[in-house]
């Protein structure tokens, strides 16, 4: 998965940054909300965690312009403001949740991981392709009634391919979401695993073209 953190004190960005990543996460970060938007407007994320106050630009005027450009990226608001009024105004402009200062870790991952399977399903709670059953809440996958483990890169490319349902993701876009340009130097990693992917889940599970790339058809 991963996520843009736009956070102008560097203590967080720091101490999320390593937590995040510690977790298997890529993240980007900015510290002003001209620099933040520039990356939320050009990349691609799954995730954007996003403090209200910041330099240049706030919060609140990022979350607008974004939603302003059809950017659906879920975004969650950190704020020291904690008064309900500040709460409902972050999500009447586009916000999907918010997290009031101070906060633990463990509590702003679980809503990072929340809102992704809920960005997927679009509040349903288990998928059905074919002979697959995917629960979204427990990771567990039922293949021809026989449950199939995944390795996590194996998930996690799956879910990237189930998020981008009915449209071809190059390769490009597979390396920089889930490897970020490392393991996938000079190795077949993306080709491997899509492999392994297709010997679990049958051979048509995943449809791939040369030029195009790969995806996953279902309604």
């Amino acid at each position: 998965m991963k996520l843009l953190i736009i956070e102008d004190d560097k203590n967080i960005i720091s101490f999320l940054t390593r937590g995040f990543e510690e977790d298997g996460y890529i993240v980007d970060c900015a510290v002003n909300g001209e620099d933040g938007e520039y990356l939320a407007s050009t990349n691609s994320y799954d995730i954007i965690i996003l403090d209200w106050m910041l330099p240049q630009k706030s919060g609140i005027e990022i979350v607008k312009s974004l939603r302003d450009k059809n950017i659906t990226t879920p975004i969650i608001i950190l704020s020291a403001k904690d008064d309900v009024k500040d709460k409902i105004s972050g999500l009447n402009v586009g916000a999907d949740d918010y997290l009031s200062k101070p906060f633990s870790f463990e509590e702003l991952q679980a809503r990072v991981v929340a809102l992704n399977r809920r960005d997927i399903s679009k509040g349903i709670n288990s998928l059905k392709i074919g002979e697959t059953i995917i629960n979204l809440n427990t990771k567990n996958i039922l293949h021809n009634d026989k449950a199939l483990e995944l390795t996590s890169k194996e998930y996690e490319l799956l879910m990237f391919l189930l998020k981008h349902k009915n449209h071809f993701v190059s390769n490009n876009m597979i390396e920089e979401q889930l490897w970020n340009h490392q393991e996938y130097i000079n190795s077949n990693v993306i080709q491997v695993t899509i492999y392994h992917l297709r010997q679990k889940l049958g051979k048509d599970f995943i449809k791939s073209s040369r030029n195009l790339g790969y995806k996953i058809e279902y309604t």
